[in-house]
């Protein structure tokens, strides 16, 4: 399976942005996706899945910013709207092992990961 992420850029404050992970080489409606962004003392911190199935998985801390959801096809997004500077980050995605991997809400369990997609939102 391969993922390339894209949609990232520079936002200002309170912008939106739509960042997409597209995926090849797999069966699309099996693979259940992660997304992350480093943080500081972590390897990599969850911030939202999806699974085969739809269901969608986000942070305790979410304060509800953001949704993610996928399509019909090969893409899974990540919507982000009133964004803030500290939304800043290399986000990555990732397809997990299983659906059950998306529980944990931790980076471990997942089989391949994109490049990165850099966000940047200005103050």
């Amino acid at each position: 399976v391969q993922l390339v992420e894209s949609g990232g850029g520079l936002v200002q404050d309170g912008g939106s942005l739509r960042l997409s992970c597209t995926t090849s080489g797999g069966t699309f409606r099996s693979l259940a996706i992660g997304w992350f962004r480093p943080a500081p003392g972590k390897e990599r911190e969850f911030v939202g899945a999806i699974s085969s199935s739809r269901r969608t998985y986000y942070p305790d801390s979410t304060k509800g910013h953001f949704t993610v959801s996928r399509d019909n096809v090969n893409k899974v997004y990540r919507q982000m709207k009133n964004m803030k500077p500290e939304d800043t980050a290399v986000y990555y995605c990732a397809d997990a092992h299983n659906d059950g991997v998306l529980v944990r809400r931790l980076p471990a369990g997942y089989n391949y990961w994109g490049q990165g997609t850099q966000v940047t939102v200005s103050s």
